[in-house]
């Protein structure tokens, strides 16, 4: 059995290999990059080794630096987790070229399936259905777009060595497919270093049904049941839950055998995935078609609903067969009890476009509530940084039924509280009650058919998250507050340190300034017997779960949550300038901290509404930057390779009527 393993990963899965191997009497050891010092996964190891910078290709994608670790702390073997290196084959390689047990697939077995033209092709001759597409080396513009033409609208263009939705366009339209081709390659050129895709028919009504696999190195394979991933945004799962729902047993025992063969056609060792497309514009039954999308070569993000079906622990099979011991148990053994579902609570913004957020986490609690369970990389004060994937944590619960752990989740999502950065939390919220999900009639399109208005609070519950906030802020003001009294253009926050002449009968109401998420806005407050209450504000009354969080000073501000919705609320205590929309659209700004990936016009330039200035990457997205009038480049003040403050400002365009006067 291993003695010693190095984790080359962080967060929550660091951690969830750590607690197993701590089970199984292995000592840990960690990696950490700059930003990572206080990590918990670093405080959890039992030794932690410093690796670099805080950029992952300077720290945790450093093979070198973290095969020195592993030699210099006596680490017999390295468990890759997800990401980074966990499906490169040159490090499997190299692993076993130091004498060291790689805990995964061989690197055989991850370049075959790595690469998806020649996986599709390797799965054809194992007899796995596939989808319809062009899998070819021919990657010539021209080529593709009569490929694409030839396979019919939509298409998918996917990323050879892609993964994660990274590099993945789907197109809809002929007038379409350059334009998202050349943004399918660049994306994919940077998040895998190889920029060929692939074009694939888009399947209508499509669900994302997989199976997960388990081989070893004695011969055998296993599956364990499926896990239905529909629920995406960006193609990036959302919600996962196990069993499928509306699965029968018959689909279950083909989808099954498909993912045996598909294990067996690579002699697949370790954890894998095979993820398949199914046809799921009809309710599912034996002979419902589906398709071969996709192998991952490592254990998944979704793996704890598996955990919760089959009370199997994968990260202990993964560490027996990596040990060279054989499968724990044959296929007639795994049995499949209840229905488990998860969640991934993200840092990002729901309300501006899901741009990723980051910062301090003032608060984070999640309720105990059994069958719940909680796997999270970082604790109430930790940072979420802009260098990694955006996840605060996985929620997982488990039923005796699909019913049972909805309502579980539910209650669970409702009893969590995240104060700092913006999160999904409310949308997660929203997706778990919503009608149409817990009847399981969805697809991957389900959240592509949301309004705004569903990621977003609605102008009452705004109101109310204004309201909470004001008074709660008011209410934590101490006497050493008083510099934020008039003369620094603010109403005083209490009535007992106004000369106003107040009396015991009635004070006027007291006038605040304002900032809610860096917009300016007013509120009075009426000051009664019975407390604070913002006036004529009918919001108060609404029927919403409220929670506040006050991190620190005044100065700090007020976390409202209002159904898992986020608003920042705080004293302006210095007035907020108005921008009118012409001069702030003639600005264009980072959508969030991350790093300018290009800079696509110069000073002089003309520029349409819609046409794209720059890409800024963060937490291995891309965002288009857009002008949003027409007019000249006035200035370009960043260059490509900069990082980037959200909001700092990337280029600025003179109107035309301006431009036209000098």
């Amino acid at each position: 059995m291993i003695r010693t393993l190095l984790i080359a990963n962080r967060g929550e899965i660091a951690c969830r290999v750590i607690r197993t191997a701590r089970r199984l009497g292995i000592a840990t050891v960690a990696v950490y990059s700059d930003a990572d010092t206080q990590a918990q996964h670093v405080k959890l190891a039992d030794r932690a080794v410093h690796i670099g910078p805080s950029a992952a290709r300077e720290s945790y994608l450093d093979q070198v630096k973290i095969l020195a670790a592993a030699r210099d702390t006596g680490a017999d073997a390295i468990h890759p987790g997800y990401g980074f290196l966990s499906e490169n084959a040159s490090f499997a390689e190299a692993c076993a070229e130091a004498g060291i047990i790689f805990v995964g697939p061989p690197a055989s077995a991850i370049r075959a399936m790595g690469l998806k033209d020649e996986a599709k092709a390797l799965m054809q001759q194992a007899d796995v259905p596939v989808v319809p597409g062009y899998h070819g080396s021919r990657q010539e513009g021209d080529f593709l777009r009569t490929r694409a033409y030839e396979i019919g609208y939509p298409v998918l263009i996917k990323a050879v060595a892609g993964g994660g939705g990274k590099g993945m366009r789907r197109v809809d339209k002929q007038i379409e497919f350059d334009d998202a081709l050349a943004a399918a390659k660049r994306e994919a050129a940077s998040a895998f270093g190889d920029e060929r895709v692939l074009i694939e028919k888009f399947v209508t009504s499509p669900r994302h049904i997989e199976v997960q696999v388990f081989g070893d190195s004695h011969g055998n394979a296993v599956h364990l049941f499926e896990r239905d991933c529909s629920v995406q945004r960006r193609h990036q799962k959302v919600v996962e839950e196990a069993p499928a729902p509306g699965m029968t047993e018959g689909l279950r025992a083909k989808m099954g055998a498909a993912g045996v063969a598909a294990a067996k056609a690579v002699n697949y060792a370790g954890a894998g995935t095979v993820e398949f497309i199914v046809d799921g514009s009809k309710p599912l039954s034996d002979d419902t078609p589906f398709y071969f999308m996709e192998m991952n070569t490592r254990l998944q993000v979704e793996h704890p609903v598996t955990e919760g079906i089959t009370g199997l622990d994968l990260v202990e099979w993964q560490l027996k067969v990596a040990s060279g011991e054989p499968l724990p148990l044959a296929q007639d053994e795994i049995t499949l009890c209840g229905h488990a579902v998860e969640v991934r609570l993200y840092a990002e913004d729901p309300e501006n476009n899901f741009l990723p957020s980051t910062g301090t986490l003032h608060g984070l609690e999640f309720p105990e509530i059994h069958n719940l369970r909680v796997d999270a990389g970082v604790v109430e004060g930790d940072e979420v940084s802009p260098f990694y994937d955006p996840m605060i944590a996985k929620v997982i619960a488990q039923g005796a039924d699909r019913e049972e752990a909805l309502d579980l989740l539910s209650d669970a999502l409702s009893g969590t509280r995240v104060a700092g950065p913006k999160t999904n939390l409310g949308v997660l919220r929203r997706i778990i009650d919503d009608q149409t999900f817990r009847a399981a009639i969805f697809d991957t399109g389900f959240l592509d058919a949301w309004t705004p208005g569903q990621f977003t609070l609605s102008p009452t519950a705004g109101d109310l998250a204004i309201a909470a906030g004001l008074i709660a802020l008011v209410e934590s003001v101490s006497d050493e507050a008083e510099d934020l009294r008039d003369g620094a253009g603010l109403m005083a926050p209490s009535p007992w340190s106004l000369n106003d002449g107040f009396t015991m009968g009635r004070r006027p109401p007291t006038r605040y300034r304002l900032s809610v998420d860096g917009e300016a806005v007013e509120r009075a407050v009426d000051w009664s017997q019975g407390g604070p209450r913002v006036v004529a504000d009918d919001a108060m009354d609404a029927q919403a779960d409220v929670s506040v969080t006050l991190p620190g000073g005044i100065e700090d501000g007020a976390y409202v949550l209002v159904d898992g919705i986020q608003r920042h609320i705080a004293f302006a205590v210095r007035d907020i300038a108005h921008v009118d929309g012409g001069a702030a659209d003639s600005l264009a700004r980072a959508p969030m901290h991350g790093r300018v990936v290009s800079i696509l016009v110069s000073e002089g330039d003309s520029v349409e509404v819609g046409q794209t200035l720059a890409i800024v990457e963060a937490m291995k997205m891309e965002h288009a930057v857009k002008a949003r009038i027409h007019g000249t480049v006035a200035r370009v003040t960043a260059a490509a390779g900069e990082q980037v403050a959200q909001g700092a400002l990337l280029i600025e365009i003179a109107a035309e009527e301006a431009a036209e006067a000098v």
